[in-house]
């Protein structure tokens, strides 16, 4: 899982790691924080389990001036799936009558691999909590999203090392009119990434989500097709950011983003984590730089064992 890490902030929150083995009172106020809550199934001096560490946060902290939390590691999460987390914030819904922000499993390599993190209906959320603004997950590993429908959700964001083709569907099929973020990590076949660009179409046409202006389609190892359908996409015309980082992307995918529609109109264009020769780098940054683009062209990557295309790879796969 390298190239993932801890959350920082949350809905523009600073990330407060809840200290509930100390016993320590929190210093910041509930609002003034994303609180972060995980346990370490691997400390036999804490047997604390993450029912536990929850009831001590209610405690300690009050929920209803909590806008984010994070569902960080809630015991040995290739074995049990997040609903046993989402089940017991959804049991105190009634408390958290500030919460705008959740993010479900926010682990790095030392404690899981993201294609170990165990995921259920997350969606869930989205009934329970009707003023969230932001969801995210890591981990696509059991992950469901049916349809859904709500109001206010701003941003989703979906972090896998192999997105599954029914989630895709699910949140293309829901109804979110005041969705402006999109953030999907597509992954590799090898980890469940069954989908193919023709699964994204509902979404390049533009129809879907009249408010989105943040599109990423990432971490995908099919960096150059998804380059290719959006070049054309009738969804740019849009957006202000466009992510196509992490990925697999070549210089085919980078010849046809130029030759597609304009990209001027953009404020940023993240291609970082690509496999692009510097010329194209310098096409790209020279096409669209003088605009006001900012460009992230970082991380140009070599693949593996000299195997030209098929040693190609993404940030993030197991």
């Amino acid at each position: 899982m390298s190239g993932v890490d801890h959350l920082h902030e949350l809905l523009g929150l600073p990330v407060v790691d809840f200290q509930h083995a100390t016993g320590e009172v929190p210093t910041q106020a509930a609002d003034a924080a994303a609180w972060r809550i995980s346990v370490d199934p691997y400390d036999d001096e804490s047997e604390m389990t993450w029912e536990e560490a929850f009831q001590a946060f209610l405690a300690a902290v009050d929920p209803a001036g909590v806008r984010a939390l994070i569902i960080g590691q809630w015991g040995e999460a290739y074995e049990e799936t997040s609903s046993y987390p989402i089940d017991l914030v959804i049991g105190a819904a009634d408390r958290f009558t500030s919460l705008e922000a959740v993010f479900v499993g926010d682990m790095v390599l030392e404690q899981n691999e993201i294609s170990w993190i165990e995921q259920s209906d997350v969606t869930a959320l989205l009934t329970a909590f009707p003023g969230l603004l932001e969801l995210g997950v890591r981990g696509g590993s059991e992950l469901v999203f049916p349809p859904s429908k709500h109001e206010r959700l701003r941003s989703l964001t979906i972090e896998t090392g192999g997105l599954p083709v029914g989630v895709i569907r699910g949140i293309l099929d829901s109804e979110l009119p005041a969705l402006e973020r999109l953030d999907l990590w597509l992954g590799v076949s090898a980890y469940g990434g069954d989908a193919d660009v023709a699964d994204l179409a509902p979404l390049l046409s533009g129809s879907r989500f009249p408010r989105l202006t943040h599109l990423g389609l990432r971490n995908s190892e099919l960096q150059n097709e998804i380059a290719t359908a959006v070049a054309g996409a009738p969804v740019v015309a849009q957006l202000r950011v466009l992510d196509l980082s992490n990925g697999t992307l070549g210089d085919e995918g980078g010849a046809a983003l130029l030759d597609g529609q304009p990209l001027t109109h953009l404020e940023r264009l993240d291609l970082h984590h690509h496999f692009m020769t510097e010329q194209m780098e310098r096409r790209i940054a020279q096409a669209l730089e003088p605009h006001g683009v900012r460009v992230d062209l970082s991380e140009r990557e070599e693949p593996w064992g000299n195997r030209g295309v098929e040693g190609r790879y993404p940030a993030v796969s197991e």
